[in-house]
């Protein structure tokens, strides 16, 4: 049985002080470690960040969340007592409540990835873009984009590969590489509330959402050439709720 103890929960923050502060008080409150990463706030996050009990790291320069949550979870890898590793966003939008849900649906599925799954939220045009993405992927999973994870070591090994760093996004890109490394995921489905504060940095204007979409078809097309892809009568370890 996995103890909340053994959970590090790791935060990607960038300009999130209205709502760090009570995210980090009430994952502690689940008896969780948490490490917040401050992407160079112009706000007060990190002070907020520390003052609500988080270990607090502060990125020289915005990287952006998929680098700063690398930064988090290879700082918290490196704590002997951690054994699981989740990741969740400091917006408001990822609720704590619901990490003993997805610790248990761990213990209960056996994969080495559990993905807190929300395919309800978003846009249509935001929708039709992921049932595209997984008709090409393959992956078996709806959610393709929910930061909202739960990791063990092996899974801690591909994303903190050197692969791993070459990513510009947690989502698709980082659920390719972890199938290519043997890494079993499943999906649990949870609700995500809207973002209390801030807004997409990836769907923040047509350039940005030009640039994900290009730089999506390339890893796809890149996991397509490799052979690393699985035939449509493989997907064991990938498959949705």
């Amino acid at each position: 049985m996995i103890s909340p103890s053994d959970v590090a929960v790791i935060i990607p923050a960038l300009n999130e002080a209205p709502t760090i502060g009570s995210m980090v008080e009430q994952v502690r409150q689940l008896g969780c470690v948490v490490y917040v990463v401050d992407d160079n706030s112009g706000d007060d996050t990190f002070e907020r960040a520390v003052a609500a009990g988080a270990t607090t790291l502060r990125l020289p320069y915005t990287a952006g969340a998929w680098m700063a949550a690398q930064a988090g979870l290879r700082h918290a890898s490196r704590q002997a007592k951690h054994g699981y590793f989740l990741t969740m966003d400091g917006d408001g939008q990822h609720e704590p409540r619901y990490i003993p849900d997805l610790i248990r649906a761990y213990e209960r599925e056996g994969a080495n990835t559990l993905i807190g799954s929300c395919p309800q939220r978003g846009s249509r045009a935001r929708k039709l873009a992921w049932r595209l993405f997984a008709r090409l992927t393959r992956l078996g999973i709806v959610d393709l984009t929910s930061g909202f994870r739960l990791y063990d070591r092996k899974a801690l090994d591909a994303l903190l590969s050197r692969e791993g760093t070459l990513l510009d996004y947690q989502d698709i890109g980082v659920l390719l590489l972890l199938r290519r490394r043997g890494v079993t995921c499943r999906e649990y489905p949870i609700c995500m509330g809207e973002r209390v504060n801030g807004h997409s940095r990836i769907f923040d204007s047509w350039l940005d959402v030009g640039r994900y979409m290009m730089k999506t078809f390339i890893w796809i097309f890149v996991d397509w050439i490799t052979g690393r892809g699985p035939s449509p009568r493989k997907q064991e370890g990938h498959d949705a709720f």
